[in-house]
């Protein structure tokens, strides 16, 4: 099956059933042979206009399957707890989250 044929697939189903295809394809990918990869496009997931910081690490995750996110765990936990424990804005939290996955993207795609 190709990428296109995918996409349109997802497409065409509603949001809880991408969100479960989703799902699916990570279990996938976790429970067989890793492959070697070919550098690849962040996925479109449209940012919500209210968002809790949860979600949007979430949605981050999604929209970067690419990334080891083992590697940005230390920083979105920092950021987190900069939100529930000092109080810090939510918005500027997940500006700030945005940013630092589109370095680690950026460090991806230099290899």
């Amino acid at each position: 099956m190709s990428a296109d044929r995918l996409q349109q697939i997802h497409a065409a189903l509603q949001k809880e059933e991408q969100y479960t295809l989703l799902r699916y394809a990570e279990f996938l990918l976790q429970s067989s042979e890793p492959v070697e990869q070919e550098k690849t496009e962040p996925l479109e997931i449209p940012r919500p206009q209210k968002e809790h910081v949860v979600k949007a690490i979430r949605r981050l995750a999604e929209t970067y399957p690419m990334l080891k996110h083992e590697k940005l765990l230390k920083q979105g936990a920092d950021l987190m707890s900069a939100h529930l424990v000092n109080g810090r804005d939510a918005v500027e939290v997940i500006d700030e989250l945005e940013g630092i996955f589109q370095a680690h993207y950026q460090r991806y795609l230099e290899g």
